[in-house]
């Protein structure tokens, strides 16, 4: 035993940082995951579908209240800015938190003298709407101090500081649930979690204003601002892209059936976790190798990592009908037609986000808008024709052609600016992202025709498996290859 750990702690130290900081967030990642599949049987048993539809429409606020609240300013101008600021990066995250503190001050001056009037668009009470506002700029000052660190690959504070807001959101939400009125179970669950990141978002706040010394730089907010104002149209189509659907389920069919996409949706994007753990270590590689020339390094990788996540999708996939009966149980099953085309848009999010990552590199942002806003217009116009008229399984399928368009809107907005940047477009291996989004996408609607033919899915199954055992070495091979950026 205490050679199987020495080896393992030698094969760690070897490890290049990058690789490191990889390997913790995706474990970091996969615990959190973890915990939110351990407690969502418990979740959907203690509540009913009205009651967990409450946290689905709770959550799809969260993403139009993190735009106007902060300008996503954890985001889009960040990673530019720890290059560009890279002597005071300290003091443009204090900086930045300044901003977010003038822009809730204006939203919380117009959201009370109209409360009623905006708890009927959100169909929150005030109480809610107040605790999203709180947790939406709790969590900014969390995601700036743990962006800066990810930036650097100081993994062990954000990792350390993730499991423990996890943990204790997760258990303080349970005992609020088992604690409260039968009727009150969905709003004591969204206390209970957002009470917990309240509480640690003002500790990270304090800490990131007190390190950074400045809540006001001329300099810093004139860049941040002016990085992303254009891309505020940019993040709302975003937002209508992640959760227009719930919303619209919502209003056409009822909580209930919102509560039934949610739990799908959650399960079908399961694995963004990964692409997040990996992107965190990815994207300063990235663009490190744009800035002395070596770009083309990245056509390999970046492949790889497609490859790598096209495998554990389709593993996902593969198991949907019995993950479902065993998280929500039989009353959810319904909803395991909609995991197949929601989880195929998960790749074509990583594909998308490839090509985003160079027009945030070059500071090119107004042509993204136009993919972000076609793509999501396209998006609702389908959901409003098919949701009421067919079913609300429709919605994973008005998601992924979405995400099609999508991803090809911005790789043609990538090629424009590569032209003008001198990018290589040889960075880009697209010829093989295109096959094997083609190949993937066939295999997993494959496996859904085998959903209601349990025995030969998992004949199947145990084959794959037994080819991935004799294959063991060459996998892992790759796998570490890729992960390491080499």
């Amino acid at each position: 035993m205490n050679l199987s750990v020495g080896f393992i702690k030698n094969k760690w130290r070897e490890l290049p940082l990058t690789a490191k900081a990889a390997a913790a967030y995706t474990i970091c990642s996969v615990l959190q995951r973890c915990l939110s599949i351990i407690t969502m049987p418990l979740f959907t048993r203690l509540m009913s579908k009205a009651q967990y539809g409450e946290m689905t429409v709770y959550t799809s606020w969260t993403g139009l209240f993190s735009i106007i609240l902060t300008f996503n300013l954890a985001y889009g101008s960040f990673s530019p800015a720890m290059l560009k600021f890279e002597k005071d990066r300290e003091g443009y995250v204090s900086s930045i938190q300044g901003i977010c503190i003038v822009l809730t001050c204006i939203f919380v001056a117009i959201y009370l003298p109209f409360a009623s009037l905006w708890n009927g668009l959100f169909k929150m009470s005030t109480l809610l709407v107040m605790l999203l506002i709180f947790e939406t700029f709790a969590m900014n000052s969390i995601n700036l101090w743990s962006g800066l660190r990810r930036f650097e690959y100081v993994y062990k504070p954000v990792v350390a500081l993730t499991l423990c807001m996890s943990i204790g959101a997760t258990a303080v939400s349970v005992l609020a649930v088992l604690m409260s009125d039968e009727t009150k179970k969905g709003s004591a669950r969204i206390i209970g979690h957002a009470a917990v990141c309240i509480t640690i978002g003002i500790v990270i706040f304090i800490y990131s204003t007190v390190k950074g010394k400045k809540l006001f730089n001329k300099e810093y907010w004139s860049y941040a601002l002016k990085f992303n104002i254009p891309l505020l149209a940019y993040y709302l189509s975003q937002m209508i892209f992640n959760q227009s659907d719930r919303i619209m389920i919502d209003h056409y069919c009822g909580k209930g059936k919102a509560a039934e996409y949610g739990v799908a949706y959650q399960l079908a994007m399961i694995l963004t976790f990964v692409l997040n753990a990996i992107n965190n270590s990815y994207v300063p590689w990235f663009y490190k190798k744009i800035k002395i020339g070596k770009e083309e390094e990245n056509a390999k990788i970046s492949l790889g990592i497609a490859g790598i996540m096209s495998a554990l999708i389709l593993a996902l996939v593969m198991v949907a009908p019995e993950v479902i009966r065993v998280m929500a149980g039989k009353g959810y099953l319904r909803a395991k037609w909609i995991i197949p085309p929601v989880a195929i848009s998960l790749l074509l999010l990583f594909y998308a986000q490839l090509f985003i990552n160079v027009q945030f590199y070059y500071e090119k942002k107004s042509k993204l808008v136009y993919a972000s806003v076609g793509a999501a217009v396209i998006n609702i116009v389908l959901n409003a024709l098919l949701i009421p008229n067919v079913s609300y399984i429709a919605a994973g399928y008005t998601t992924l052609a979405s995400y099609i368009i999508f991803a090809v809107m911005n790789y043609c907005t990538m090629r424009s600016v590569a032209k003008e940047e001198n990018f290589s477009l040889k960075s880009m291996d697209i010829r093989g992202l295109i096959i094997l989004f083609v190949v993937f996408s066939a295999l997993c609607f494959a496996v859904m025709a085998l959903y209601d033919f349990i025995i030969i899915r998992y004949a199947v199954i145990v084959a794959c498996g037994i080819i991935c055992l004799i294959k063991r070495r060459q996998i892992m091979t790759f796998v570490n290859k890729t992960l390491r950026h080499n």
